[in-house]
């Protein structure tokens, strides 16, 4: 086991210790939203050459997933900006298109500056379903601008990424996801800095969570 993995590891217990992933899977969903619009071009990142991440960045995830344009995307490509995270899949129906409207009424009122800089990251639970086709089909419904990343990963990436993040969720005999609500931001080191846990709870503390990631 190397460095890069034992560091990742112990940063699962820790997340796990902190009670990160208590949260219990939620809000079943089988319809995509259904605002249509065009495409515009994704997010195009390179991951940034410099010192290694922090021991409590999510970032350590040596994993590589792909975007709605079928590139290979490391998360490590989004250091340096602060980052709204949520993991979701197409077809729900009700939780995954109430919160992506939650990150764009987030993203309008940033200040623009701030706006420019700031990355929002969908990561798809299913793999085998949201290819970067659907992905991309998914963008122009939604009308997501080249600030959104969505990313479809293979199965343990995407569990490691969920543990990490604190994110319940399991696959369902018809092919749904039950899920755990949960809309992270990371600060410009990868690392944790804000957790909202219950759809409820709104937007309100959200955009200052994203201005104090962006310090």
């Amino acid at each position: 086991m190397n460095a890069r993995t034992t560091a990742l590891a112990a940063l699962i217990l820790s997340a796990s210790a902190a009670g990160l992933a208590s949260a219990e899977p939620s809000d079943l969903g089988n319809a995509p939203a259904s605002k249509a619009g065009p495409a515009p071009a994704s997010c195009s990142c390179k991951e940034q050459a410099g010192a290694p991440f922090t021991k409590e960045s999510i970032y350590q995830l040596d994993e590589r997933f792909r975007d709605d344009a079928g590139r290979v995307f490391s998360l490590g490509s989004l250091r340096g900006r602060p980052v709204v995270i949520d993991m979701f899949f197409t077809s729900c129906g009700y939780a995954c298109p109430l919160t992506v409207t939650d990150m764009l009424a987030i993203q309008s009122r940033l200040p623009a500056e701030v706006r420019a800089r700031a990355a929002f990251v969908l990561v798809s639970f299913d793999s085998a379903g949201d290819t970067p086709a659907v992905l991309a089909k998914y963008r122009a419904q939604r009308i997501l601008d080249g600030q959104w990343v969505l990313l479809n990963g293979d199965e343990g990436a995407v569990r490691q990424l969920a543990a990490l993040l604190g994110v319940n969720y399991r696959r369902e005999a018809d092919g749904s996801f039950t899920h755990s609500n949960v809309l992270s931001v990371l600060n410009r080191q990868g690392e944790l800095s804000y957790r909202r846990v219950r759809l409820s709870d709104g937007v309100s503390g959200l955009g200052a969570a994203v201005l104090a990631a962006d310090r």
